[in-house]
């Protein structure tokens, strides 16, 4: 290489990785799902699922979407990382719910909706050789607040709109830069916007579902991983340091460098080195 193309590449490599957006990451190379299954009657109560190669039994991840809760976004822009996770031996069950602007959506079937998503697992397990006993749920953004939350369901107290018998609970959950505080998040414009609309209210009108679902004010008590990037502009590294704090030592906070926000379900890059190793780690394999 001669001198003017090394002082090129060397100006090239200093500038900061551009972050990816999130049509970006949508259009990433993806298959389609093995198979699609309903866990409810409504259109949203559905999963996908993608099976690796082998006979089994697999080793499982829950895959929950994130979108500001809305029902502008579906399980579709996830696709490239669920194929990317099943190329890895893992099986991939991502899970449509009901959110924010369908029918039905918010509280409390937003929430219900994921229970039994995660649930419907038990009825799959046996028919695709699934390990039950190995199960992750991996959640993005709002997904996020919605895997830490999944960890949490069976300290659920009896007798809330939540309650359910017998919840299936995952042995570990990874937030890829999770909302971990909704009162903290909620705001008038972006994606904190959704919040209320979300809960049905603002944190002092119900305090009661805000200390049910807000994954600070009640932590899983199982591993968990939260991984966030320092160009993330949608939710701030303090969102997983509050969830640190709440949680103590059986949960930990990963840092990737001049990851943003839609990097971190980008099958490529630090983010899914560090996602790779956190799966791994909790599943230990």
């Amino acid at each position: 290489m001669n001198l003017f193309l090394l002082l090129i590449a060397m100006a090239l490599s200093a500038q900061p990785a551009r972050t990816r957006t999130f049509d970006q990451v949508a259009a990433m190379p993806s298959r389609a799902a093995d198979h699609r299954d309903a866990y409810g009657q409504a259109p949203e109560q559905s999963g996908e699922l993608r099976l690796p190669e082998g006979s089994g039994p697999h080793p499982v991840v829950v895959l929950i979407h994130g979108g500001c809760w809305r029902s502008a976004y579906d399980v579709s822009h996830v696709a490239p990382l669920a194929t990317a996770l099943a190329a890895e031996g893992y099986a991939v069950w991502a899970i449509e719910y009901r959110r924010v602007g369908s029918p039905g959506g918010g509280w409390p079937n937003t929430f219900l909706d994921v229970g039994a998503g995660i649930d419907h697992l038990r009825t799959l397990a046996s028919k695709y050789s699934l390990d039950l006993n190995r199960l992750v749920a991996i959640g993005h953004s709002a997904g996020g607040q919605l895997a830490l939350w999944s960890g949490a369901r069976g300290t659920v107290p009896v007798g809330t709109a939540l309650t359910v018998t017998n919840p299936l609970v995952p042995s570990g959950v990874i937030s890829l830069a999770g909302i971990t505080d909704l009162a903290a998040y909620a705001s008038p414009s972006g994606c904190g916007s959704a919040v209320e609309p979300l809960m049905g209210g603002s944190r002092e009108a119900e305090p009661d579902r805000y200390a049910l679902v807000s994954p600070v004010a009640r932590p899983a008590p199982v591993p968990t991983r939260l991984i966030i990037g320092t160009a993330d502009t949608i939710v701030p590294r303090s969102q997983a340091d509050l969830y640190r704090a709440a949680a103590g030592s059986v949960s930990s906070v990963a840092v990737v460098e001049g990851a943003g926000h839609f990097d971190l379900i980008a099958p490529d890059g630090a983010g899914w080195t560090t996602l790779l190793g956190a799966l791994k780690s909790m599943l230990g394999n």
